[in-house]
């Protein structure tokens, strides 16, 4: 596992270096949602009985944090290695297939991770939030991470450009990250959005990370828990492939 701890190595080294890009801005930006919509909707908007909207949205935005953090540390790499030309030397390692990705992988899990953590700290400044199941916390943040990160893997394989990395970042990462109930609860949505909501991933992601923390949501966590482990094995399965056959990644 040497080759699987240098890869993974280097990849921590790439983000941490820019640290007040990749971990201090992704928290500015979370600390700015919570403060817009908390100061808007406190008052006016109480989601579940007895816990505060500004309560109610913390965990949301700290899901929402560690997933689009997991996705842009797995696919900015690879895009970077192939449009610089970097990506020879890693194909040029004894690495098996499986090995890469599992080192981009948990690369990823450890940033979104480290992120979503940032926001939880800044955000003991405004409440204390309880831990009704900290194992649940913790599952969906992995899997969570595990997942996206996956998925980054796939779109850094399948763009070849910054602009299709843009186009996939801002057309599906993003509009699936803010139509997931991170500011709200879909029982508030009529019924058709309801059910559309049920069939956006991160839904499940972000409703079982919240019910850890306050043991109420709008879906059973053993059903969020079980879309989302099957949601990750696919994309493994299809992460393995493109990387097994070198989709894009050899001329």
């Amino acid at each position: 596992m040497r080759g699987v701890w240098t890869l993974f190595k280097k990849e921590i080294l790439r983000f941490w270096k820019v640290s007040f890009q990749t971990v201090a801005a992704p928290v500015i930006t979370a600390l700015l949602y919570l403060l817009i919509f908390s100061h808007v909707l406190e008052k006016h908007v109480e989601v579940y009985p007895g816990i505060s909207y500004t309560a109610f949205l913390i965990p949301g935005l700290m899901m929402m944090s560690l997933l689009q953090n997991s996705f842009a540390n797995s696919s900015s790499s690879l895009i970077q290695a192939k449009v610089m030309g970097n990506i020879v030397f890693l194909l040029l390692t004894p690495l098996a297939y499986w090995e890469i990705f599992l080192a981009f992988l948990a690369a990823a899990i450890l940033r979104g991770v480290v992120v979503g953590f940032a926001v939880w700290l800044v955000a003991l400044f405004y409440v204390d939030l309880p831990l009704a199941h900290p194992w649940l916390i913790l599952a969906f943040a992995v899997l969570g991470g595990a997942l996206l990160g996956a998925l980054g893997i796939i779109a850094g394989i399948w763009a070849e450009k910054f602009d299709q990395m843009a186009a996939f970042q801002n057309f599906i990462i993003m509009p699936l990250s803010f139509l997931s109930g991170v500011f709200y609860s879909i029982h508030s949505l009529p019924p058709v959005w309801q059910k559309l909501s049920h069939l956006n991933p991160f839904f499940y992601m972000i409703d079982g990370f919240r019910y850890g923390f306050f043991g109420s949501g709008d879906m059973d966590p053993a059903i969020s828990l079980t879309v989302v482990g099957i949601s990750f094995l696919l994309l493994s399965w299809l992460t393995l492939h493109l990387l097994k056959c070198g989709y894009k990644l050899r001329g």
